[in-house]
């Protein structure tokens, strides 16, 4: 596949959920377009690994451990970023969970609360660390939000993961609205069926079926991570300064059916 190439030599991008799927693919793209990297996610093995090897290949990145459910943690990893880089141009807020299907009335609060802490208000925090840093810079700055076709459409069993993914499309516009002025943009993706460690583990536990997503795609076939990563570069590009505050499918054409 030919990419579009961009020039983001001098630019520092700040990924989270970057230890591997999407994240770890656009932290590769960033890195590939001369930007410098930061990259965070939970496990500290497999953030360093992407890391250690984008930096083999003669990009600038640094891996730190974070939990997003930990605003504190958060903050640090944006600080991070600042010391080492400078600067802080674009984000990419990846990381999030998935819950096996249940019905409601089974549904564990703890669960709930552990679900939203990662998916929606770890992308809360890292909007606010992240806006707060690109705020004060002449050259403003670009965020992209992983939310998900959970955000946009309904699926039976999965009431707490769509109900925080529908809040993260919430946040974006509201954020995108505030700081629209300001030279800040907004927006986010709503990948739906994606190849990523996430998606393969729910395949091997039985929660998914790709023989029926494909069936169910007009394009027939799953998405790749770095077809994800192709969106969230152009999202933060020139060629995307007058679009925030949109929730962009990445579906395969399933939420046009």
């Amino acid at each position: 596949m030919t990419h579009p190439t961009y020039d983001y030599s001098g630019k520092v991008a700040f990924i989270t959920g970057a230890g591997s799927g999407m994240g770890a693919a656009a932290a590769q793209r960033f890195a590939q377009s001369g930007a410098s990297v930061l990259l965070a996610d939970i496990s500290a093995e497999r953030v360093q690994s992407v890391a250690e090897e984008l930096s083999s290949s003669g990009g600038a990145a640094l891996g730190v451990r974070c939990d997003v459910a930990d605003e504190a943690q958060v903050a640090a990893a944006v600080q991070t970023a600042i010391r080492e880089y400078g600067r802080l141009d674009y984000a990419f807020n990846a990381a999030g969970i998935q819950i096996p299907r249940s019905d409601i009335v089974e549904d564990d609060a703890r669960q709930f609360d552990r679900i939203n802490g990662i998916n929606l208000r770890g992308i809360w925090a890292a909007m606010k660390h992240e806006v707060a840093v690109m705020r004060t810079q002449d050259t403003g700055g670009a965020i992209v939000n992983c939310s998900s076709i959970g955000g946009l459409v309904g699926d039976p069993g999965l009431a707490a993961y769509d109900a925080t993914k529908c809040g993260i499309l919430g946040l974006t516009r509201s954020v995108a609205l505030d700081y629209a002025p300001r030279g800040v943009r907004v927006n986010a993706i709503c990948p739906g069926t994606i190849d990523t460690p996430m998606v393969r583990n729910m395949v091997e536990a039985g929660d998914i079926d790709l023989d029926e997503c494909r069936s169910e795609l007009p394009m027939r076939r799953i998405g790749t991570a770095d077809e994800i990563a192709s969106v969230v570069l152009w999202l933060c590009s020139d060629g995307a300064s007058f679009v925030t505050g949109i929730s962009l499918p990445v579906d395969g054409g399933f939420t046009s059916q």
